[in-house]
């Protein structure tokens, strides 16, 4: 996995796979992701996708790591087959970053990784969408991808 240094304060991020040890600090920046999006999600479903995070299978979770060894830096993977390719695709579902870590390179890191793992696990694209008001990820998201036309509908079903 990459390491970048940080600007400003020189500190080296690492991002590795996430693991069972990262339970609580993986908490506290899901909640931070969640809450960014206003989302309430219940203790159970987090548990469930913390665990499903770190088996290994087609969701993958990574994590960006200071030098001491705390987390700043979540990103959630999907992969999955395509039906315009014989490659798959890696959908980037979930991507955050602490506050306070902001602008020191967790976020590129982390883009580092991503793009490593799907070109591993054979992808072609890695694919991802944020919200409109997102302003400051959108930023970031010009020059590590390109913006597409599409739009994106969905409808709950329970």
């Amino acid at each position: 996995m990459p390491e970048v240094e940080r600007s400003g304060s020189g500190a080296v991020v690492t991002v590795r796979r996430l693991g069972a040890e990262d339970l609580e600090a993986w908490r506290g920046l899901w909640r931070g992701y969640t809450g960014f999006y206003r989302a309430e999600l219940g203790d159970e479903l987090s548990e469930d996708t913390f665990g499903r995070l770190c088996e290994g299978g087609d969701l993958i979770g990574l994590v960006a790591v200071e030098e001491g060894g705390g987390l700043v830096g979540i990103a959630h993977l999907v992969m999955h087959e395509s039906t315009w390719s014989t490659a798959s695709s890696c959908y980037l579902q979930d991507l955050y970053v602490d506050p306070e870590a902001r602008g020191g390179g967790a976020a590129r890191a982390l883009f580092d990784a991503i793009y490593e793992e799907a070109r591993g696990r054979g992808a072609d694209r890695v694919y991802w969408h944020t919200q409109q008001f997102n302003g400051a990820a959108r930023s970031l998201y010009d020059t590590v991808g390109q913006l597409t036309s599409f739009v994106v509908y969905e409808r709950e079903l329970g």
